[in-house]
């Protein structure tokens, strides 16, 4: 690597709880620069330049947008604020020439998201959006698994994300926990659902569903039931792809093995049926931060001007059409709702 090759300007908006990731993982590299930080809170900004360490007067500390939008040398801007403000920072942030990093989801609005991705490509600036699971090591290798026939004929899957907390106050458990799960079925299956279920339970906030249990239809009939709750004290982080010929089970909690292939399957014996074929394997996954990884990307795109299919702005419209369902559902009872396909 040549030392002359310039490093990426860098504006992080938002510096909540993951947003300080954000920081970390930018300050740090070697390859991007870090500008600005935008933020409302003054805490935040004071807590960020104590943690951190920053000179004010190479990195910009700032309560709005407006101050920092045509600062010199700015190359892409990462968005982690609230979904709801997404839309028209990313749509000036894009047309102001930067490339932009976005965290799920895109925005509310699938329409939105279309537009944004749209305006990515008349600007040929990049739009990744930060789906973090499809970036982590055992996602990946799950999908080299799901995709090699190895479970045989793919039945069902089932996904548990559970905890007690933290509650939010702006969206229902839908659309704070599912979007993980939905991106993660989608991305092994190699498919997006055509019909979605929802029901769900409300006890802490009226409107706002603690308990979600959801059902993603795919067009070949296979079937995922998602488990989304924030008022349950046993944590749970687990997602299963169950096949003819075994199980593929990602268990985040499970910090020794969490990527593991379940073998077994039935024979035929008489009027009954035997399970055979029995065994446990532990998956070898790469040791490595998905956040990383997903800076690293972005990174990546800008210098080799290549888009990333794997987490796009067409990856975050089709989740967010998903979810726009799966909440119509909701409001419905559990209606079954068919989920419109969408055209880039």
């Amino acid at each position: 690597m040549g030392e002359d090759v310039k490093k990426t300007g860098i504006v992080i908006l938002g510096v909540g709880r993951w947003g300080v990731h954000w920081v970390r993982n930018f300050f740090h590299h070697p390859q991007a620069e870090l500008l600005a930080i935008v933020d409302l809170s003054a805490q935040r900004l004071a807590e960020c330049r104590e943690k951190f360490h920053l000179d004010e007067t190479k990195v910009v500390l700032a309560k709005d947008w407006e101050a920092v939008r045509q600062l010199k040398g700015i190359d892409a801007v990462v968005m982690a604020t609230p979904a709801s403000t997404h839309y028209p920072l990313i749509a000036d942030a894009l047309r102001l020439g930067y490339h932009v990093l976005a965290e799920k989801p895109l925005t509310l609005d699938p329409s939105e998201c279309l537009e944004l991705t749209r305006l990515a490509q008349q600007q040929q600036r990049q739009l990744l959006v930060d789906h973090t699971y499809l970036f982590h090591p055992a996602v990946e290798r799950g999908r080299q698994v799901a995709r090699s026939q190895q479970l045989g004929e793919l039945r069902y899957g089932y996904a548990s994300r559970t905890h007690l907390g933290p509650v939010r106050q702006d969206v229902d458990a839908l659309w704070d926990l599912a979007i993980h799960d939905i991106a993660i079925f989608n991305d092994w299956l190699g498919q997006i659902p055509t019909q979605v279920q929802a029901r769900g339970s409300v006890w802490l906030q009226e409107g706002l569903p603690d308990l979600v249990w959801a059902t993603l239809i795919y067009p070949n009939g296979f079937q995922a039931n998602l488990h989304l709750c924030w008022l349950n004290p046993d944590k749970q982080r687990r997602l299963c792809l169950v096949g003819t010929q075994g199980s593929l089970i990602f268990d985040e909690m499970n910090l020794q093995a969490p990527l593991m292939l379940q073998h077994g399957y039935f024979q035929k014996q008489g009027e009954g049926f035997i399970p055979v074929g029995q065994s446990s394997e532990v998956l070898e996954i790469e040791a490595a931060e998905p956040l990383k990884k997903v800076c690293d990307r972005f990174l990546q795109m800008i210098r080799s001007q290549e888009t990333c299919s794997l987490s796009s702005g067409w990856v975050g419209a089709q989740l967010v059409q998903v979810l726009s369902c799966l909440s119509l559902s909701l409001q419905r009872q559990g209606e079954i709702i068919f989920v419109p396909q969408l055209h880039q």
